[in-house]
Protein backbone atom coordinates (compact mmCIF):
# COMPACT_ATOMS: atom_id res chain seq x y z
CA UNK A 1 0.00 0.00 0.00
CA UNK A 2 1.13 3.38 -0.92
CA UNK A 3 1.69 6.36 1.86
CA UNK A 4 -1.54 7.31 1.62
CA UNK A 5 -4.67 5.36 1.57
CA UNK A 6 -6.12 5.23 -2.44
CA UNK A 7 -9.67 5.55 -2.19
CA UNK A 8 -12.19 4.45 -4.95
CA UNK A 9 -15.20 5.53 -4.44
CA UNK A 10 -18.47 5.02 -6.63
CA UNK A 11 -22.05 6.76 -6.06
CA UNK A 12 -20.32 10.16 -5.42
CA UNK A 13 -21.12 12.61 -8.59
CA UNK A 14 -21.80 15.71 -9.86
CA UNK A 15 -25.03 15.53 -11.36
CA UNK A 16 -28.97 16.06 -9.80
CA UNK A 17 -31.11 13.35 -8.37
CA UNK A 18 -29.77 11.65 -5.63
CA UNK A 19 -28.94 12.01 -1.82
CA UNK A 20 -25.45 13.27 -2.64
CA UNK A 21 -23.75 11.63 0.48
CA UNK A 22 -21.07 10.90 -1.16
CA UNK A 23 -20.26 13.91 -2.68
CA UNK A 24 -21.25 15.76 0.35
CA UNK A 25 -20.07 13.34 3.24
CA UNK A 26 -17.49 11.04 1.82
CA UNK A 27 -15.66 13.26 -0.45
CA UNK A 28 -14.97 15.87 1.85
CA UNK A 29 -14.08 13.47 4.93
CA UNK A 30 -11.63 11.95 2.58
CA UNK A 31 -9.79 15.67 1.83
CA UNK A 32 -9.31 16.50 5.27
CA UNK A 33 -7.59 13.34 6.71
CA UNK A 34 -3.68 13.32 5.39
CA UNK A 35 -3.52 9.37 5.28
CA UNK A 36 -6.28 8.88 2.62
CA UNK A 37 -6.54 9.98 -0.82
CA UNK A 38 -9.16 9.90 -3.34
CA UNK A 39 -7.78 8.30 -6.35
CA UNK A 40 -10.77 7.62 -8.96
CA UNK A 41 -14.42 7.90 -9.11
CA UNK A 42 -17.05 5.78 -10.75
CA UNK A 43 -19.97 6.88 -12.11
CA UNK A 44 -22.49 4.69 -14.54
CA UNK A 45 -20.96 7.10 -17.66
CA UNK A 46 -17.73 8.35 -18.79
CA UNK A 47 -19.08 11.44 -18.88
CA UNK A 48 -20.27 12.14 -15.48
CA UNK A 49 -17.71 10.05 -14.52
CA UNK A 50 -14.85 12.30 -15.93
CA UNK A 51 -17.06 15.05 -14.74
CA UNK A 52 -17.11 13.73 -11.10
CA UNK A 53 -13.48 13.11 -10.95
CA UNK A 54 -12.64 16.63 -12.25
CA UNK A 55 -14.65 18.41 -9.50
CA UNK A 56 -13.53 16.31 -6.76
CA UNK A 57 -9.98 16.17 -7.67
CA UNK A 58 -9.83 12.37 -8.52
CA UNK A 59 -6.82 11.79 -10.80
CA UNK A 60 -9.01 8.94 -12.03
CA UNK A 61 -12.50 8.40 -13.48
CA UNK A 62 -14.12 4.82 -14.00
CA UNK A 63 -17.41 4.14 -15.48
CA UNK A 64 -17.16 0.21 -15.26
CA UNK A 65 -17.03 -0.20 -11.74
CA UNK A 66 -14.94 -3.65 -12.92
CA UNK A 67 -12.00 -1.45 -13.96
CA UNK A 68 -12.04 0.51 -10.64
CA UNK A 69 -11.97 -2.64 -8.54
CA UNK A 70 -9.29 -4.36 -10.41
CA UNK A 71 -7.03 -1.18 -10.58
CA UNK A 72 -3.65 -1.68 -8.79
CA UNK A 73 -4.05 2.06 -7.79
CA UNK A 74 -7.18 1.49 -5.52
CA UNK A 75 -6.44 -0.06 -2.45
CA UNK A 76 -10.21 0.91 -0.64
CA UNK A 77 -13.71 0.61 -2.42
CA UNK A 78 -16.06 2.71 -0.95
CA UNK A 79 -19.73 2.53 -1.94
CA UNK A 80 -22.02 4.78 -1.37
CA UNK A 81 -24.90 3.92 -4.12
CA UNK A 82 -28.82 2.74 -3.32
CA UNK A 83 -29.29 0.30 -0.91
CA UNK A 84 -30.08 -2.15 -3.41
CA UNK A 85 -27.10 -2.02 -5.36
CA UNK A 86 -24.71 -2.77 -2.62
CA UNK A 87 -24.37 -6.12 -2.76
CA UNK A 88 -23.47 -6.40 -6.78
CA UNK A 89 -20.86 -3.60 -6.22
CA UNK A 90 -19.62 -5.02 -2.66
CA UNK A 91 -19.43 -8.81 -3.91
CA UNK A 92 -17.68 -7.70 -6.63
CA UNK A 93 -15.06 -5.27 -4.79
CA UNK A 94 -14.34 -8.09 -2.55
CA UNK A 95 -14.14 -10.62 -4.92
CA UNK A 96 -11.02 -8.04 -6.36
CA UNK A 97 -9.36 -8.69 -3.73
CA UNK A 98 -10.21 -5.05 -2.06
CA UNK A 99 -11.24 -4.09 1.14
CA UNK A 100 -14.48 -2.28 0.91
CA UNK A 101 -16.31 0.54 2.77
CA UNK A 102 -19.87 0.11 2.13
CA UNK A 103 -22.42 2.59 2.97
CA UNK A 104 -25.66 1.76 5.61
CA UNK A 105 -27.67 0.00 5.36
CA UNK A 106 -25.28 -3.03 4.28
CA UNK A 107 -27.67 -4.62 2.32
CA UNK A 108 -31.60 -4.39 1.67
CA UNK A 109 -32.15 -7.37 4.16
CA UNK A 110 -30.56 -9.49 6.53
CA UNK A 111 -29.45 -12.49 3.64
CA UNK A 112 -27.73 -9.93 1.70
CA UNK A 113 -25.43 -8.94 4.65
CA UNK A 114 -24.43 -11.91 5.61
CA UNK A 115 -23.39 -12.91 2.26
CA UNK A 116 -21.58 -9.95 2.07
CA UNK A 117 -19.38 -10.56 5.82
CA UNK A 118 -19.12 -14.32 4.53
CA UNK A 119 -17.14 -13.03 1.54
CA UNK A 120 -15.08 -10.71 3.46
CA UNK A 121 -14.10 -13.45 6.20
CA UNK A 122 -14.04 -16.00 3.67
CA UNK A 123 -11.19 -13.71 1.56
CA UNK A 124 -9.49 -12.06 5.22
CA UNK A 125 -10.49 -8.95 3.67
CA UNK A 126 -10.76 -5.76 6.12
CA UNK A 127 -14.18 -4.29 6.09
CA UNK A 128 -15.88 -0.97 7.26
CA UNK A 129 -19.80 -0.22 7.24
CA UNK A 130 -20.76 3.25 7.31
CA UNK A 131 -22.55 3.06 11.25
CA UNK A 132 -20.56 6.88 11.52
CA UNK A 133 -22.47 7.12 14.85
CA UNK A 134 -20.16 4.91 16.35
CA UNK A 135 -16.89 7.30 15.64
CA UNK A 136 -18.22 9.89 17.03
CA UNK A 137 -16.86 11.51 20.02
CA UNK A 138 -19.29 11.74 22.74
CA UNK A 139 -20.71 8.60 21.51
CA UNK A 140 -17.18 7.04 22.16
CA UNK A 141 -17.07 9.25 25.34
CA UNK A 142 -20.06 8.10 27.21
CA UNK A 143 -19.20 4.40 26.30
CA UNK A 144 -16.42 4.78 28.33
CA UNK A 145 -17.60 6.70 31.02
CA UNK A 146 -20.41 3.99 31.58
CA UNK A 147 -17.92 1.20 30.58
CA UNK A 148 -15.76 2.81 33.27
CA UNK A 149 -19.04 3.14 35.96
CA UNK A 150 -18.99 6.57 35.67
CA UNK A 151 -23.12 6.34 36.59
CA UNK A 152 -23.12 3.19 38.11
CA UNK A 153 -24.62 -0.07 37.16
CA UNK A 154 -26.97 0.83 33.82
CA UNK A 155 -30.85 0.35 35.41
CA UNK A 156 -32.47 2.06 32.60
CA UNK A 157 -32.66 4.03 29.12
CA UNK A 158 -34.55 5.43 26.28
CA UNK A 159 -33.73 6.78 23.13
CA UNK A 160 -36.61 9.17 21.00
CA UNK A 161 -35.64 9.72 17.70
CA UNK A 162 -37.66 12.12 15.21
CA UNK A 163 -36.41 12.71 11.48
CA UNK A 164 -38.15 14.84 8.77
CA UNK A 165 -40.57 13.00 6.60
CA UNK A 166 -40.32 14.11 2.98
CA UNK A 167 -44.07 13.22 1.46
CA UNK A 168 -42.64 15.14 -1.79
CA UNK A 169 -40.11 13.31 -3.64
CA UNK A 170 -38.12 13.55 -7.08
CA UNK A 171 -36.78 10.38 -8.83
CA UNK A 172 -33.74 9.74 -6.68
CA UNK A 173 -35.63 9.04 -3.19
CA UNK A 174 -38.60 8.36 -4.04
CA UNK A 175 -37.91 4.49 -4.33
CA UNK A 176 -37.49 4.31 -0.48
CA UNK A 177 -41.30 3.89 -0.03
CA UNK A 178 -41.04 0.79 -0.79
CA UNK A 179 -39.95 -1.55 2.05
CA UNK A 180 -38.24 -4.13 0.10
CA UNK A 181 -35.23 -1.56 -0.72
CA UNK A 182 -34.52 -1.52 2.97
CA UNK A 183 -33.78 2.37 2.70
CA UNK A 184 -36.29 3.67 5.10
CA UNK A 185 -36.92 5.50 8.70
CA UNK A 186 -36.71 1.92 10.54
CA UNK A 187 -33.23 0.97 8.82
CA UNK A 188 -31.76 4.78 8.36
CA UNK A 189 -32.92 6.99 11.05
CA UNK A 190 -33.85 4.03 13.73
CA UNK A 191 -30.61 2.17 12.59
CA UNK A 192 -28.21 4.33 13.29
CA UNK A 193 -29.69 5.95 16.20
CA UNK A 194 -30.23 2.59 17.72
CA UNK A 195 -26.73 1.14 16.66
CA UNK A 196 -25.19 4.83 18.49
CA UNK A 197 -27.44 3.48 21.65
CA UNK A 198 -26.41 0.27 21.51
CA UNK A 199 -22.24 1.07 21.21
CA UNK A 200 -22.50 2.73 24.81
CA UNK A 201 -24.64 0.24 26.10
CA UNK A 202 -24.37 -2.69 24.21
CA UNK A 203 -26.51 -5.50 22.67
CA UNK A 204 -30.19 -6.62 22.97
CA UNK A 205 -31.11 -9.83 24.59
CA UNK A 206 -34.66 -9.14 24.13
CA UNK A 207 -37.27 -6.64 22.12
CA UNK A 208 -41.30 -5.94 21.94
CA UNK A 209 -41.61 -4.22 18.97
CA UNK A 210 -44.26 -2.10 16.93
CA UNK A 211 -43.94 -0.92 13.40
CA UNK A 212 -46.40 0.56 11.28
CA UNK A 213 -46.49 2.80 8.59
CA UNK A 214 -48.76 6.25 9.46
CA UNK A 215 -47.95 7.94 6.19
CA UNK A 216 -49.13 5.46 3.37
CA UNK A 217 -48.73 7.83 0.58
CA UNK A 218 -46.06 9.96 -1.00
CA UNK A 219 -46.54 12.11 -4.22
CA UNK A 220 -43.43 12.65 -7.28
CA UNK A 221 -42.27 16.49 -7.68
CA UNK A 222 -45.22 16.24 -10.17
CA UNK A 223 -48.04 15.66 -8.06
CA UNK A 224 -48.85 12.12 -8.64
CA UNK A 225 -49.56 9.83 -5.59
CA UNK A 226 -47.60 6.56 -5.01
CA UNK A 227 -48.43 4.26 -2.57
CA UNK A 228 -45.78 3.75 0.37
CA UNK A 229 -45.49 0.39 2.57
CA UNK A 230 -41.89 1.72 4.15
CA UNK A 231 -42.66 1.78 7.69
CA UNK A 232 -42.39 5.05 9.63
CA UNK A 233 -43.34 4.80 12.77
CA UNK A 234 -41.25 2.18 15.64
CA UNK A 235 -41.81 1.60 19.22
CA UNK A 236 -39.46 -0.69 20.65
CA UNK A 237 -38.95 -1.89 24.90
CA UNK A 238 -36.25 -4.51 25.42
CA UNK A 239 -33.53 -5.61 27.75
CA UNK A 240 -29.93 -5.03 27.25
CA UNK A 241 -27.89 -8.07 27.79
CA UNK A 242 -26.15 -6.11 30.62
CA UNK A 243 -30.10 -6.21 32.56
CA UNK A 244 -30.67 -2.54 31.75
CA UNK A 245 -34.58 -1.92 30.83
CA UNK A 246 -34.60 0.10 27.57
CA UNK A 247 -37.20 2.43 25.24
CA UNK A 248 -36.94 3.44 22.09
CA UNK A 249 -39.32 5.43 19.84
CA UNK A 250 -38.62 6.40 16.29
CA UNK A 251 -40.61 8.12 13.77
CA UNK A 252 -40.87 10.33 10.72
CA UNK A 253 -43.10 12.83 10.95
CA UNK A 254 -44.01 15.87 8.58
CA UNK A 255 -43.72 18.48 11.13
CA UNK A 256 -41.03 20.26 13.52
CA UNK A 257 -39.29 17.00 14.17
CA UNK A 258 -37.49 16.70 17.60
CA UNK A 259 -34.47 15.57 16.66
CA UNK A 260 -32.73 12.83 18.98
CA UNK A 261 -32.51 12.41 22.58
CA UNK A 262 -30.65 9.11 24.58
CA UNK A 263 -31.08 9.43 28.47
CA UNK A 264 -29.33 6.91 30.41
CA UNK A 265 -29.97 6.14 34.05
CA UNK A 266 -27.49 4.59 36.17
CA UNK A 267 -27.81 3.78 40.19
CA UNK A 268 -25.06 6.58 40.83
CA UNK A 269 -25.83 9.32 37.93
CA UNK A 270 -27.77 9.96 34.81
CA UNK A 271 -26.26 10.81 31.13
CA UNK A 272 -28.46 12.37 28.13
CA UNK A 273 -27.05 12.66 24.69
CA UNK A 274 -29.13 15.28 22.58
CA UNK A 275 -28.49 16.26 18.64
CA UNK A 276 -31.42 18.95 17.00
CA UNK A 277 -30.08 16.05 14.44
CA UNK A 278 -29.36 12.55 13.91
CA UNK A 279 -26.77 11.20 16.59
CA UNK A 280 -25.01 9.39 14.07
CA UNK A 281 -24.06 12.86 12.24
CA UNK A 282 -23.29 15.37 15.41
CA UNK A 283 -22.60 17.51 16.69
CA UNK A 284 -23.76 16.08 19.84
CA UNK A 285 -24.27 17.34 23.43
CA UNK A 286 -23.26 15.67 26.56
CA UNK A 287 -25.08 16.33 30.51
CA UNK A 288 -23.87 14.80 33.37
CA UNK A 289 -25.28 14.72 36.90
CA UNK A 290 -24.07 12.31 40.21
CA UNK A 291 -26.01 11.24 42.70
CA UNK A 292 -28.18 14.90 43.62
CA UNK A 293 -26.08 16.62 41.83
CA UNK A 294 -27.75 18.96 38.62
CA UNK A 295 -27.25 17.29 35.09
CA UNK A 296 -24.46 19.51 33.93
CA UNK A 297 -22.67 19.99 30.40
CA UNK A 298 -19.94 17.23 30.00
CA UNK A 299 -17.51 18.33 27.74
CA UNK A 300 -15.88 15.86 25.13
CA UNK A 301 -11.85 14.72 26.09
CA UNK A 302 -9.57 16.19 23.01
CA UNK A 303 -8.23 12.56 22.81
CA UNK A 304 -11.86 11.64 21.13
CA UNK A 305 -11.25 13.72 18.11
CA UNK A 306 -9.19 12.14 15.72
CA UNK A 307 -9.50 13.92 12.75
CA UNK A 308 -7.77 17.75 11.96
CA UNK A 309 -9.46 20.41 13.51
CA UNK A 310 -9.86 21.83 9.72
CA UNK A 311 -12.42 18.73 9.31
CA UNK A 312 -15.74 20.29 8.27
CA UNK A 313 -18.76 19.94 10.34
CA UNK A 314 -21.77 18.22 9.83
CA UNK A 315 -21.96 15.55 7.34
CA UNK A 316 -18.21 14.89 6.80
CA UNK A 317 -17.01 15.00 10.25
CA UNK A 318 -18.37 11.45 11.81
CA UNK A 319 -17.58 9.92 8.22
CA UNK A 320 -14.02 11.09 8.85
CA UNK A 321 -13.81 9.81 12.00
CA UNK A 322 -14.66 6.60 11.03
CA UNK A 323 -12.02 6.76 8.40
CA UNK A 324 -9.46 8.17 10.68
CA UNK A 325 -10.27 5.06 13.29
CA UNK A 326 -10.42 2.82 10.48
CA UNK A 327 -6.51 3.41 9.03
CA UNK A 328 -4.60 1.00 11.14
CA UNK A 329 -6.36 -1.67 10.39
CA UNK A 330 -6.36 -1.23 6.40
CA UNK A 331 -2.69 -0.94 6.74
CA UNK A 332 -2.97 -4.56 8.36
CA UNK A 333 -3.29 -3.59 12.17
CA UNK A 334 -5.75 -5.13 13.90
CA UNK A 335 -9.63 -5.09 13.00
CA UNK A 336 -12.00 -2.58 12.68
CA UNK A 337 -15.04 -2.88 15.09
CA UNK A 338 -17.35 -1.56 12.83
CA UNK A 339 -17.28 -3.60 10.44
CA UNK A 340 -19.72 -6.06 8.21
CA UNK A 341 -19.85 -8.62 11.21
CA UNK A 342 -21.27 -5.21 12.82
CA UNK A 343 -23.83 -4.81 10.32
CA UNK A 344 -25.09 -8.44 10.16
CA UNK A 345 -25.52 -7.94 14.30
CA UNK A 346 -27.37 -4.63 13.15
CA UNK A 347 -28.89 -6.07 10.34
CA UNK A 348 -30.29 -9.55 12.58
CA UNK A 349 -31.90 -6.96 15.32
CA UNK A 350 -33.80 -5.39 12.39
CA UNK A 351 -35.09 -8.13 11.61
CA UNK A 352 -36.31 -9.34 15.05
CA UNK A 353 -37.60 -6.04 15.29
CA UNK A 354 -39.82 -6.66 12.01
CA UNK A 355 -40.76 -10.24 13.07
CA UNK A 356 -41.55 -8.69 17.03
CA UNK A 357 -43.75 -6.34 15.00
CA UNK A 358 -45.42 -8.96 12.86
CA UNK A 359 -46.38 -11.96 15.28
CA UNK A 360 -46.74 -9.74 18.34
CA UNK A 361 -44.46 -11.53 20.67
CA UNK A 362 -41.07 -10.54 21.89
CA UNK A 363 -37.71 -11.84 20.53
CA UNK A 364 -35.12 -13.05 21.69
CA UNK A 365 -31.17 -12.29 20.57
CA UNK A 366 -28.22 -14.51 20.81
Amino acid sequence: MADRIRVGIVGATVTQGGSHWGANAHVPALKALPGYELRGVCTSREDTAKASAAAFGAERAFHRFSDMAAHPEVDLIVVCVRVPGHRELVMAGLQAGKPVFCEWPLGANLAEAEEMAGLARQRSLKSIVGLQGRSDPTILYARDLVQQGYIGEVLTASLNTSAQAQLQRGPGRIWQGVRANGANTLTIAGGHAIDAMCAVLGEFAEISARVSTRIPEWRTMEGKPVPVDAPDSINIVGRMASGAEVSVNVAAVPSNPGGNRLEIYGREGALVIRANGALSLGPNQMHAGKGKEAMAPMPVPAKYRVVPESTPAGQPYNVAQAYARAADALRGGGPFDVDFNLAVQRHKLIDAIERSSATGRSVKLA
